[in-house]
C-alpha cells in the first residue's frame, strides 16, 4: 500500500526552511532596511525592543534555515511571537485578522511545533549529532 509517511521528514524540513526564510526577511527589513521598509525611515533604535525582535528574527531565522539548534531556537522564537502578539497586536482587537497578528499566531504555533517535532530533513542538527 502507498504511504506518504516516509516523506514526512522531508515535508517538515521544507516547511521549516520556507517558514524560516520568510521570518528571516522580517529581521533583514527591521535591521538592514531590505526589503525597503514601508514608509522608509531609519531602523529601530539600538537595543530597543523592536531592535531585539529584529535580531531574533535575523539570527533565529538563519539558524532555522540551516536547521541548527532547531529546538531551542524554535522555543525562543515561539515565545517571541507570543509576546509580539499579546503586547502589540491583541490590544488593538481580540481577532488576529483585525489586529494584524495572524502571522504572529501562525509563527508562534509553527515554531512551537518544531520544538516537539524537530527539524526534519536537510538540517545541520542531524550532522551535529
Amino acid at each position: 500500500m502507498f504511504s506518504l509517511d516516509r516523506w514526512a521528514p522531508y515535508a517538515l524540513g521544507v516547511l521549516r526552511i520556507v517558514a524560516a526564510l520568510v521570518f528571516f526577511e522580517h529581521g533583514t527589513q527591521k535591521l538592514l532596511g531590505f526589503p525597503v521598509r514601508p514608509g522608509g525611515g531609519d531602523g529601530p533604535a539600538l537595543f530597543s525592543i523592536y531592535w531585539l525582535g529584529g535580531v531574533l528574527e535575523l539570527v533565529g531565522g538563519a539558524l532555522l534555515v540551516l536547521g541548527l539548534f532547531t529546538r531551542p531556537v524554535a522555543f525562543i522564537l515561539s515565545g517571541q511571537m507570543a509576546v509580539a502578539y499579546w503586547f502589540w497586536h491583541a490590544p488593538r482587537s481580540v481577532y488576529p485578522l483585525l489586529n494584524g497578528g495572524d502571522a504572529a499566531v501562525l509563527y508562534c504555533f509553527l515554531f512551537l511545533y518544531l520544538v516537539f517535532a524537530g527539524p526534519g530533513a536537510f538540517a545541520l542538527d542531524k550532522v551535529r549529532k
